[in-house]
């Protein structure tokens, strides 16, 4: 079959979802407890979560935050289908996962053939990725953690994406060249842009101050900046979790963006659109210790709206008083919607 795009026909999406199902079950038994991404029952706050308790609770010190270079673009499909034997023994089944990822593309009416790389928008690729993942890192890491840290060391994955704690810098210094050197026997390689290492952690800033260093650098995951503060009571550390402002900032102009498309449309028509888009966005980053940022977000989305409304004709401008009004009746207000990471990765 040849592909026009790179997106599978519907009844190969049927097949892998057949063949998803299956392996899931056989795959899950195995995969480990830091892998989050892409697996059933997981999400991004139970990944969230994890970073946050392992940071407060064990001595972590410096953070490697590791990201993979066009990891989905540059998996060896030699090693994928070895690692997949290695559990698998119905032929049927590695004949068609070896067909789905050599299927190619046509472009200008010409087939390209796919060396490496899981097919991009393909029911199949999450699981396929964990799996190369799971013995190219995963088993490795842990491995490592066990035989060869020194001191504490927390490890956590979702997708391409890993923060790992270290209570040692001798400790991340020697993972990242061992992880360097892993990667490039099986094709991948760091992102050198993204992959940092950090100074972070419950005592970071203090140590940091006696060398005369400004406080600890940040570092992003899963949409949240990361962040060494203070608690106001007592001083103590906290770890604090911010929306990140670059993405805020693209949210916020893309719903204004759609909010001048939307200009001429009813009022109840656009309030109701727009309280979707907001709650749907207080969904994923009411986390705790986020509420003045999310303000920021409600109150920057809610002059966008009047901007619009103001465009809307030449009979006068929208007042604040009967805005204050549409705000309130379709904007949510912003409150807490998740548990303390404690709470819900002790559960």
């Amino acid at each position: 079959m040849l592909y026009e795009t790179i997106i599978g026909a519907l009844e190969d999406k049927i097949v892998q979802q057949a063949v998803v199902t299956v392996l899931t079950p056989i795959y899950e038994s195995e995969f480990l407890g830091f892998s989050y991404g892409f697996r059933p029952g997981r999400n991004q706050h139970q990944a969230l979560d994890a970073v946050a308790v392992g940071i407060q609770t064990k001595r972590v010190n410096w953070v490697l935050d590791a990201d993979i270079k066009a990891f989905f673009d540059t998996v060896e499909h030699d090693w994928l289908m070895r690692f997949i034997e290695h559990r698998i023994g119905d032929k049927r089944v590695l004949r068609l996962i070896r067909k789905w990822l050599t299927a190619g593309v046509v472009e200008n009416g010409h087939k390209a053939d796919v060396q490496v790389g899981t097919p991009q928008g393909a029911v199949i690729s999450p699981l396929l990725a964990n799996i190369y993942l799971h013995y190219v890192f995963d088993l490795w890491a842990q491995r490592w953690r066990l035989r060869l840290a020194k001191g504490d060391m927390i490890i956590v994955r979702y997708a391409d994406d890993s923060v790992l704690g270290f209570e040692s810098k001798k400790d991340v210094d020697q993972f990242l060249d061992d992880l360097k050197e892993r990667f490039a026997k099986f094709g991948l390689m760091l992102n050198a842009e993204k992959t940092r290492v950090l100074q972070f952690g419950r005592f970071a800033a203090q140590a940091r101050a006696k060398q005369g260093l400004p406080k600890p650098p940040t570092f992003d995951f899963l949409g949240f900046t990361h962040i060494c503060g203070k608690r106001r009571s007592n001083g103590w550390f906290q770890l604090k979790r911010l929306t990140m402002a670059k993405r805020m900032r693209a949210s916020i102009k893309a719903i204004r963006q759609a909010l001048q498309r939307r200009m001429h449309d009813p009022v109840p028509e656009t309030g109701r659109w727009l309280r979707r888009v907001v709650q749907g966005y207080l969904n994923y980053h009411a986390v705790p210790g986020n509420v003045d940022r999310l303000n920021n977000f409600r109150k920057d989305v809610a002059r966008g709206w009047l901007h619009a409304l103001r465009r809307r004709g030449q009979r006068g401008k929208m007042s604040w008083a009967r805005f204050r009004a549409l705000v309130d009746r379709y904007l949510p207000r912003v409150r807490v919607l998740h548990p303390h990471p404690q709470e819900r990765f002790a559960s």
